[in-house]
């Protein structure tokens, strides 16, 4: 039997290590192999909507273990996450592999963490690189992977990735995504949120929007213009805006609205996601949100200089438009007149990744 602890610190990391854990369960129901797992919050971030619901929603299992780390800066953080789970490592049974996901503080600390006690570490969503290491979840991804001894990847660009960096090809497993695999089996779940009725909603007939990177949105006089493009250049369309606690206490001081701007409370997964697939397109600074978009084929716009998933650009529905304002109507004239591209799925992206990652765990890494 193997023992492997997952790391969670955040809501999406929640996402992308459900899928796993079905995995695991099915494996261990196939006589494939057993792996005694123990899923870990860190409580690096907390979320109103990380309720009883959200795992039940999903059909996650609660943690198994908070470690309480939340707040601080990110030193304060990061220290706080490395402390509490030396702790865990060292009054309990090590577990043989730490599994970690993404790109959140949390994956780093625990990384770093685990390796000092010589437990070896597998990073799921390995080799994303946006470049910008003004980004804390740059240095996050940078020093995770070189630490890292398991790679599991979601592109063929962040194999290449890891191998400019000089990791062995032997210790790369190109998977897909597993945030891809949670979209496609609760995909025939999602439900309309009560904004859909409230508003009059109509399939293809709006356009969702969600904003809550600093560059986007620290400045007063960028985020009023920013939004005032967008409002001026969809038309007649509505314009729903689910708002990020972020956002909102800069929209608060700027007192922008419109009688298309339709700002609301963060919606669940389900909800969001039946919003975005039945809308005209998508205006974001999100990357998992620009994933999501090209399996389900919605145009997205994504405004941010850089990114980590060149994939949603190159194969997707995808456009990398950047923070200027003036970016915004170019975009919103290509997108009205029909000539928004196709895109399509990339290689992989097919809901079977978690189960590829099991079985790699289980033979290719002999950890039976």
């Amino acid at each position: 039997m193997v023992r492997i602890d997952l790391i969670a610190g955040a809501r999406p990391n929640f996402m992308k290590i459900s899928p796993i854990i079905d995995a695991i369960r099915e494996a261990s129901d196939a006589g494939k192999g057993i792996i005694d797992f123990r899923l870990i919050h860190t409580g690096q971030h907390y979320d109103k909507n990380m309720s009883g619901s959200f795992f039940e929603q999903l059909g996650i299992p609660a943690p198994d273990v908070n470690l309480g780390a939340g707040g601080g800066s990110q030193a304060e953080q990061t220290a706080a996450i490395m402390i509490g789970y030396e702790k865990l490592l060292m009054e309990k049974n090590k577990p043989d592999l730490c599994l970690v996901v993404g790109d959140v503080t949390s994956t780093m600390a625990c990384a770093i963490t685990a390796q000092k006690l010589h437990v070896k570490v597998a990073h799921v969503e390995a080799g994303i690189r946006s470049g910008d290491w003004t980004m804390p979840e740059e240095i996050n991804r940078m020093v995770t992977d070189s630490i890292t001894n398991y790679f599991f990847t979601t592109s063929k660009v962040a194999n290449a990735n890891l191998k400019n960096s000089g990791v062995g090809e032997e210790r790369i497993f190109f998977v897909g995504n597993t945030m891809i695999d949670t979209l496609l089996k609760h995909r025939p779940r999602f439900q309309r949120p009560e904004v859909w009725n409230r508003l009059g909603l109509e399939e293809g007939k709006y356009l969702v929007m969600t904003l809550h990177r600093p560059a986007n949105v620290d400045q007063e006089e960028k985020l009023r213009e920013l939004i005032q493009k967008i409002v001026d250049h969809t038309l007649d369309l509505p314009l729903v805006f689910p708002v990020h606690p972020r956002t909102k206490k800069m929209l608060q001081h700027i007192g922008i609205g419109h009688e298309r701007l339709h700002m609301i409370d963060p919606l669940g997964y389900l909800e969001f996601n039946y919003l975005v697939e039945r809308s005209k397109a998508v205006v974001t600074d999100s990357g998992g949100i620009t994933e999501e978009t090209t399996v389900m084929g919605i145009p997205c716009m994504t405004l941010r200089d850089n990114t980590e998933r060149p994939e949603t650009i190159t194969e997707g529905t995808n456009e990398l438009i950047g923070t200027d304002p003036k970016a915004i109507p170019p975009a919103m004239e290509k997108l009205f007149s029909g000539n928004w591209k196709q895109g399509q799925v990339p290689e992989r992206w097919d809901g079977k990744t978690a189960s590829r990652i099991v079985a790699i765990l289980l033979e290719k890494l002999a950890l039976r």
